[in-house]
This record gives C-alpha cells, sequence and structure tokens, in this order.
C-alpha cells in the first residue's frame, strides 16, 4: 500500500510541476514541450497552440 502511495504523489508533483511550467511560458511569452500518450513530442503555446515537432525541429527542443 505503501507505493501506492509514493505513486500518487509521484503523480501528483508530476502534474504540479507541468503546470508551474505552463505558467512560466506564458509569463515569458514561449512554451513548453512535452510527448504524448501516443508518443508524439509536441509544442504547446500559452493560447493552448499545440505543434507537433517534427525530426529536423527536434534536435532543437
Amino acid at each position: 500500500m505503501r507505493l501506492t502511495n509514493q505513486t500518487k504523489d509521484l503523480q501528483k508533483f508530476i502534474k504540479l510541476t507541468g503546470g508551474r511550467a505552463k505558467l512560466d511560458a506564458k509569463a515569458n511569452d514561449t512554451y513548453i514541450v512535452y510527448k504524448t500518450a501516443e508518443g508524439q513530442i509536441v509544442k504547446e503555446y500559452s493560447d493552448g497552440h499545440i505543434i507537433p515537432v517534427s525530426d529536423q525541429d527536434s534536435s532543437h527542443a
């Protein structure tokens, strides 16, 4: 049961970290980069616009 609590705590921490990254991106007029559940790497802008990162772009992400 302890492992379950640790997993929940880790999931909460990851969610909070992502939320903070979005706030920082908005404050700095930039974007965040992450991997979707489907395995695609994307850039997400503070206005909600999401752009897939191509293989050519990934070396600069």
